[in-house]
């Protein structure tokens, strides 16, 4: 089992920067890899950015070059540095840790842009 609790979420204006953190327990031996998703309303949940154990990173399209995902293994989290946020990115936003038996996910944090 892997226990996942994110935070850093909040309201910021069109262009500002948010930081979420993911921390993990548990299993965490057993992930292979972890990324950040989100949903907004009405939409399905999309992936935003992977990074695996060896370090390997994966944006989607609409984020390259705004947001960074990192990890510090001696704190057992993961991070998601958003910059030059833009409303459209407003949303619910989860981390997930994927291991060989199972997908885990946390409760969410809310990120709001107003324009």
């Amino acid at each position: 089992q892997v226990q996942l609790v994110e935070s850093g979420g909040g309201l910021v204006r069109a262009g500002g920067s948010l930081r979420l953190s993911c921390a993990t327990s548990g299993s965490i031996f057993s992930i292979y890899a972890m990324g950040w998703y989100r949903q907004a309303p009405g939409k399905q949940r999309e992936l935003v950015a992977t990074i695996t154990s060896g370090g390997t990173t994966n944006y989607a399209d609409s984020v390259k070059g705004r947001f960074t995902i990192s990890r510090d293994k001696a704190k057992n989290t993961v991070y998601l540095q958003m910059i030059s946020l833009k409303p459209e990115d407003t949303a619910v936003y989860y981390c997930m840790a994927s291991t060989r038996l199972d997908d885990y996910w946390g409760q969410g944090t809310q990120v709001t842009v107003s324009s």
